[in-house]
């Protein structure tokens, strides 16, 4: 039998434990599952800028959040099991980097936070019900960079005036974004008057198969298509470009920086930053449905004036004067 001077310390002892045992609970930090179709190592800069994001509301990694990173490592099919894997470890939210990590998270849950960094317009796509309102579990960045395809197009015409045969290579394995951006390419293309052709690629051994078609048909320029798996194939894209002579546009400064002729788009870095801002406020409680999608502003023209000098290309006046980074 205990006595009740005994049970009186138990007791005392019992509810000095209780509170530390809150406190503990309480001091775990959130989780945030990333969800990524390509490899780490090709996004490490994007990374970097997510976390600068977080930061900025008051977030560290490994101090008081924590991130679990989920890689496709290029297999788009890998994405919905790798959320559903998110999912069930019970994360506090999803941050998703592209538009089929954004479609598959969405797929895998209907009241978990997801924030999503789109290439294109997520009303289109039916993510959310409208930008202002997002009206779900769903929000995010969307940096227009497929609206921008015509713009693109014809900086390229500036750059190579004697554009006709136009080369497009796009990634089947990522089949919504190659349909979204051929509706944008194909009538730009017309309206200007340019041949195109339509190539595929998803692995590496598929980009030089691409390539040893444009050097059997000698296309005048390459488009490529803003799509993870080419981003992290970028040394590959510009090597063989490089190589093979062929002025290669992109919506990426990071293939433009690889040795790309030039690339115009909305700033990935910042979006992600701005991804890493609004997880941010969604681990402190704000609810997606009322957080409008962000509509990228900041829009950048890169061109690799050595690139330029090698294909023996002058860049007019006009394009040195509009760009915001010329690479020598």
């Amino acid at each position: 039998m205990i006595r009740r001077r005994e049970f009186i310390t138990l007791l005392g002892g019992a509810a000095v434990g209780w509170p530390l045992v809150a406190r503990a609970q309480q001091a775990a930090p959130p989780t945030i599952g990333l969800l990524d179709p390509r490899s780490p190592g090709t996004v490490e800069d994007l990374l970097r800028a997510f976390r600068q994001g977080l930061k900025e509301t008051g977030y560290v990694e490994g101090e008081n959040v924590t991130i679990v990173y989920r890689f496709a490592e290029g297999q788009f099919d890998r994405l919905p099991e790798l959320a559903v894997e998110l999912v069930r470890r019970r994360v506090s939210m999803i941050a998703a980097t592209a538009i089929a990590a954004a479609s598959a998270a969405k797929a895998a849950t209907e009241t978990m936070p997801i924030v999503s960094i789109l290439a294109e317009d997520p009303v289109r796509r039916g993510l959310v019900s409208s930008l202002a309102r997002p009206g779900g579990n769903l929000t995010g960045i969307n940096f227009l960079t497929l609206e921008l395809v015509a713009k693109r197009l014809e900086i390229l015409r500036e750059l190579v005036p004697a554009l006709i045969r136009l080369a497009v290579l796009v990634n089947p394995g990522n089949a919504a974004s190659t349909e979204t951006m051929l509706g944008g390419l194909e009538p730009a293309a017309s309206a200007m008057g340019l041949q195109i052709q339509v190539l595929n690629a998803s692995t590496g051994s598929e980009i030089h198969a691409a390539f040893a078609t444009f050097v059997r048909e000698r296309p005048d320029a390459l488009f490529v298509n803003l799509d993870p798996f080419f981003t992290s194939r970028r040394v590959q894209l510009a090597t063989l470009a490089t190589r093979h002579a062929i002025p290669m546009t992109s919506g990426n400064r990071q293939i433009t920086e690889a040795g790309g002729l030039m690339s115009y788009g909305a700033s990935t870095t910042d979006a992600w930053r701005q991804a890493g801002v609004y997880s941010g406020l969604v681990l402190k409680g704000a609810k997606p449905a009322d957080l409008p999608f962000v509509q990228a502003s900041k829009f950048e023209l890169v061109i690799n004036a050595e690139t330029a000098r090698m294909l023996g290309l002058t860049v007019p006046p006009s394009l040195l004067a509009l760009a915001d980074e010329v690479i020598e």
